[in-house]
């Protein structure tokens, strides 16, 4: 979430007008984040709010770097009525490259906050820069249309996007004719079976098939019965590899599902709530950079480690050995099944080992 505070403190930020119930400047939540942990910098480098997440990076060299972009790259004026509104200058877009980041996710309830002007202009800003993105488009096609990142082996990773109603996002964003996003129907076994023909006409041998969903609610661990019977579906359908869930604020449940991965919200990565109170015992400022291992020949999960962070300063700093412990009894608790063993290796890492 780079927009609002964070982009406050890069190289060229946005007016800060902002159109909440109780906030009027996105100053503020810099200014909050200043009470609660000292001062921050203005006109940042665009590294800076990585952190010491770069050289987890660097030392891990992912096949690919996908993250869900929660917020509007835009200079667009045209809010949307609903209570928050994220934003991000295109001139600050290189904070994004500044990790290599291969592509963004956009299908979530906060990308089309400045109106489809606005979405259009992320779309933009981000393939100027080189990131490839899934859904949202200019139309319904575009919406649905795969990310394709190549990777060394030769395969690819393809990456779908879609969300849905029950992470707030208003139904009238859907792409049609119009920009808009790729928004779910519904969580049917049906909608599971269209989405899994359409991987399997994009998919080759040796490729992994993400599917991207922006669902459910922002706090809290319970796990809706409607998403789990719908990633079961799609893992059933054989064609999607791993389910790539967020929306929560903080991490929640991971399941191996045959084998295969499904993350049903992942937590945010960066954002600006640095002072704001009201959920303390979420410890959201608590994060997780989550790294699968899987075999290209099947999809299914070799190994999942998870490199522990606490955001403070709006910068991702390495989390402290009784953090990464508090971590890890957490997912431990939320793994599904249960008693899945998470370990805690050497370099402070969540380890979930499948395979020999």
């Amino acid at each position: 979430m780079t927009g609002r505070g964070i982009d406050q403190i890069l190289p060229r930020p946005s007016s800060p007008e902002v159109h909440e119930p109780y906030v009027v400047s996105a100053i503020e939540y810099v200014e909050m984040a200043e009470r609660a942990n000292g001062r921050l910098p203005r006109h940042a480098a665009f590294s800076y709010i990585w952190g010491d997440a770069l050289a987890e990076l660097d030392r891990v060299r992912p096949a690919a770097r996908i993250i869900n972009l929660e917020t509007s790259i835009t200079t667009s004026n045209d809010f949307q009525r609903k209570s928050i509104h994220y934003r991000m200058h295109p001139a600050n877009t290189p904070c994004l490259t500044a990790a290599a980041i291969d592509c963004c996710t956009v299908a979530n309830n906060h990308v089309l906050d400045w109106g489809p002007r606005g979405l259009e202009e992320t779309l933009q800003s981000l393939h100027s820069a080189g990131i490839r993105t899934a859904g949202a488009g200019r139309n319904l096609a575009e919406a649905w249309e795969p990310a394709m990142i190549p990777t060394d082996s030769g395969g690819r990773v393809i990456v779908f996007a879609a969300g849905d109603e029950d992470s707030g996002i208003p139904c009238s964003w859907a792409a049609g004719s119009r920009p808009g996003i790729a928004l779910l129907p519904d969580l049917s076994d049906g909608t599971a079976q269209r989405i899994s023909s359409d991987v399997m006409r994009s998919k080759r041998p040796g490729d992994i098939a993400i599917l991207s969903i922006h669902w459910g609610d922002n706090w809290g661990y319970d796990v809706p019965r409607r998403h789990r019977q719908f990633a079961h579906a799609l893992i059933d359908e054989g064609a999607v590899d791993v389910v790539y869930g967020h929306s929560s604020h903080h991490p929640k449940a991971i399941e191996i599902y045959k084998d295969q991965l499904i993350l049903y919200g992942c937590g945010d990565f960066l954002n600006d709530y640095e002072g704001i109170g009201g959920y303390e015992s979420y410890r959201a400022n608590l994060v997780l950079a989550y790294f699968p291992t899987l075999d290209p020949r099947t999809g299914t999960l070799v190994e999942l480690a998870m490199a522990p962070f606490e955001i403070r300063r709006f910068r991702l700093h390495a989390a402290s050995a009784p953090d990464a412990a508090w971590l890890r009894e957490r997912m431990a608790r939320e793994v599904i099944p249960a008693g899945t063993p998470v370990e805690l290796d050497s370099r402070r890492r969540l380890l979930i080992r499948r395979h020999g």
